[in-house]
């Protein structure tokens, strides 16, 4: 068995079952590797600190896209919050609804970017976004307005470095647009079959499982 190298995750539509939510069978994998864990997802800064929690592995994150991190006891920003804000301010005054209702649980404890429901006015978001230099991605969850300088693979860098590493020796798993940025750094990517197309195109291997299946025999193949 070869050493295992460092992992990013990706979270929904990686560690999930394909209705949605966490699918247990990959705690114990991710609880006992030998080497550091990086869950990396779109969602607000608390979610994936608490997962880690929960798994019972260090809380080392990438949230929002990249716009924060927590690695080590160090809290990492790069998004700026206020310009976003100016953003859908704009979006809202112009007709554009984020579609998460009144009490937006979406958004509530999101730093450095805003997450817009995929039924909104697309259109009129990526008009509003590059009016205010920003930019829009689609992670097949949510539409993120965000930094375009802003990415995963970008504080992937800076957590590496935390950490004693170079991105290269990192192995990533992940189904999203927003993975892209890590597979263009890390020296190994993998991809499940539910993987959107640009994921896909992007990853070094394409998985015949898809969702947490996928994970599992990324993690698999790692350790032979």
């Amino acid at each position: 068995m070869t050493d295992a190298p460092p992992l990013v995750l990706d979270i929904d539509g990686t560690l999930t079952r394909p209705e949605g939510g966490i699918d247990p069978r990959v705690f114990e994998p991710v609880r006992e590797w030998p080497a550091p864990v990086v869950l990396a997802t779109g969602k607000a800064f608390p979610y994936p600190v608490a997962l880690c929690t929960f798994i019972a592995i260090e809380e080392r994150v990438i949230a929002e896209n990249g716009g924060i991190a927590h690695v080590d006891h160090e809290v990492l920003v790069h998004g700026d919050r206020e310009r976003t804000t100016a953003a859908v301010e704009a979006f809202q005054a112009a007709g554009g609804d984020l579609g998460w209702g009144d009490v937006d649980l979406v958004n509530r404890w999101r730093e450095t970017e805003v997450a817009v429901d995929l039924d909104a006015d697309e259109a009129l978001l990526r008009e509003v976004a590059a009016e205010h230099g920003l930019g829009v991605v689609d992670t097949g969850y949510a539409f993120h307005l965000k930094q375009p300088d802003m990415s995963k693979g970008l504080m992937l860098e800076r957590v590496a470095e935390r950490l004693g590493y170079e991105p290269g020796e990192f192995a990533a798993v992940g189904d999203s647009e927003n993975d892209v940025s890590t597979f263009e750094r890390v020296g190994r990517s993998f991809a499940p079959s539910n993987a959107d197309d640009r994921a896909l195109a992007a990853a070094d291997v394409v998985l015949d499982e898809a969702h947490a299946e996928g994970a599992l025999d990324a993690l698999a193949r790692l350790r032979t």
